[in-house]
Parts: structure tokens; C-alpha cells; sequence
């Protein structure tokens, strides 16, 4: 029990005295313009980098990624059309496909898929 603790505490000494020594040796002395400036081909930016993103812009993009997976959702049904009932395959695609619509008319009704906003 004591050598497991010795052997513990050497280990934790050794990696904060590790952990010390890279940083000091890490600090930079000098700090030059040009180089805390975000890259823009070599040229100051003539804008700043923190622009305000169109939050209608990301709400297309969540919409477009949700039907994407369904869609990918969708596609290994067909393969499995030859191992199941016939009836039982065409009543889950319909229902799958009937909450898709569903999902978009919603979607719709709310003004997400509206561009002139």
C-alpha cells in the first residue's frame, strides 16, 4: 500500500513539474501584429469577423439535415421489400412517408420554407 502511494505521488510530482516547465518554456516574449490578425490573404480585413449569422439561413439548413436522414431512413425499406408482407411494407412506408408530409406542412405553415422574410 505505501509503495502504491509513493509510486502515485512520484508520478503526479513528475507531470505537474512537466506540465510546469512547458509552459514557461511556451510563452511567447514578443507579439507581432500581423500575426494576431485574422489571415485575409495578407490584407487587414476590411469587415469584422464576427458577422451576424441569418438565423433563417441555419433554420433551412436544420429542416434540409432532418429530411436528409429520413430520407436515408427511407432507403433501406426497399431491400427489405423481398423478406416482409407485402401489405404490412406499403402501410409503414405510407405511414413514414404521411408523417414526412406531415412534417413539412407544418413546416410550411410556420413560414420556415418562406425566402422573403
Amino acid at each position: 500500500m505505501l509503495i502504491t502511494m509513493s509510486i502515485s505521488f512520484m508520478v503526479i510530482l513528475i507531470a505537474i513539474i512537466t506540465m510546469l516547465i512547458a509552459s514557461i518554456l511556451s510563452k511567447k516574449s514578443f507579439y507581432d501584429r500581423e500575426k494576431n490578425s485574422p489571415f485575409e490573404c495578407g490584407f487587414d480585413p476590411k469587415s469584422s469577423a464576427r458577422m451576424p449569422f441569418s438565423l433563417h439561413f441555419f433554420l433551412i439548413a436544420i429542416i434540409f439535415l432532418i429530411f436528409d436522414v429520413e430520407i436515408a431512413l427511407l432507403l433501406p425499406s426497399i431491400l427489405t421489400l423481398n423478406f416482409s408482407n407485402i401489405n404490412m411494407w406499403i402501410l409503414s412506408l405510407s405511414f413514414f412517408i404521411f408523417i414526412l408530409l406531415l412534417g413539412l406542412y407544418h413546416e410550411w405553415n410556420q413560414g420556415a420554407l418562406n425566402w422573403t422574410n
